[in-house]
């Protein structure tokens, strides 16, 4: 305690001592998270984006027909060829199959999952494991069976033969053994996404549409339909993009007559070793895929009742 001038008695306060350095504090969560993701984002670029880039780095070099050894001088010699009426009317023909058997697909789904839909629980459990017991077996043996099915003095031609055809079936290695075979092998596919949809619709709106004076074909209208187009549309993805790409299908029942892009694409990698005009091939599908599978997801969204 000090005394100024005038006497008065002045107490002094110690000044603080200073703060010690603020340690920056790790956020384990963040590290936590990145450590999780690492694994998946180390499997998409390697089994992904790696590849990918591979087979666009591929399109745009040139194959030597003699040693079939590939030079990269950046042509786009590969795209251009891909122009020619051979290939673009199997395109052509790739998208028809694909967008009939999907639309095919989406109607026969959706009826039979709205059938399910409508049963009682247990029902739906035994209805759902018919759907999904053909996936017990391998797709090459489920392909292979229907060329019994549709073959000439097979099974469906008798039936027919019987009822007073006369002549043969001769459906196989033509489109339509092609659309069947996408038809039956992708249908469940398509059904399960439907019924998700419509198993969450409460059963309560049938009644308040009744109630309201709604007729049938209008409580499919305005409630079922608007409430499954989530599933719908997911399901048209999940069958449309692989539809498109087919290639054992194509291969198996349609005997090499009828090729599709999938087949051409296979041949040019595993027959012909023209690996650049094979990657343009592969480059082209994709952005063909790309752009329907962003229409369909920008779709989505807006149909979504949540």
């Amino acid at each position: 305690m000090d005394r100024d001038q005038g006497g008065v008695a002045i107490e002094r306060v110690a000044a603080p001592p200073p703060a010690a350095p603020r340690r920056r504090r790790i956020d384990t969560g963040r590290f936590a998270r990145l450590a999780l993701l690492a694994p998946t984002l180390a499997i998409t670029l390697v089994c992904f984006i790696v590849p990918l880039g591979l087979i666009a780095l591929y399109s745009f070099g040139s194959v030597n027909q003699v040693d079939f050894n590939v030079y990269f001088g950046w042509t786009t010699g590969n795209y251009r060829a891909f122009t020619s009426s051979l290939y673009l009317n199997t395109l052509a023909r790739s998208v028809i199959l694909s967008v009939s058997t999907t639309l095919a697909c989406a109607v026969i789904g959706f009826t039979f999952a709205y059938f399910i839909s409508r049963q009682s629980p247990r029902a739906q459990r035994l209805l759902l494991v018919a759907v999904i017991v053909p996936f017990w077996t391998s797709f090459i043996v489920r392909t292979y069976s229907w060329v019994d099915l549709l073959q000439n003095l097979g099974p469906i031609d008798r039936f027919a033969r019987a009822l007073g055809m006369n002549g043969h079936i001769d459906i196989l290695y033509t489109q339509w053994s092609i659309g069947i075979g996408i038809l039956y092998s992708y249908l469940p596919l398509m059904i399960l996404p439907i019924y998700v949809s419509l198993e969450r619709i409460d059963p309560a709106l049938f009644d308040a549409a009744e109630d309201l004076g709604a007729t049938p074909w209008r409580q499919f209208r305005r409630v079922v339909l608007p409430m499954a187009v989530p599933g719908l549309i997911a399901g048209i993805i999940i069958v449309g993009v692989p539809a498109l790409g087919e290639y054992v299908i194509p291969e198996i029942l349609g005997g090499g007559k009828t090729l599709m892009a999938g087949n051409i694409l296979a041949d040019q990698f595993l027959q012909t070793g023209n690996y650049p005009f094979g990657s343009a091939l592969a480059v082209s599908i994709m952005a063909v895929l790309m752009v329907l599978l962003f229409t369909l997801r920008r779709a989505q969204p807006a149909a979504d009742p949540q």
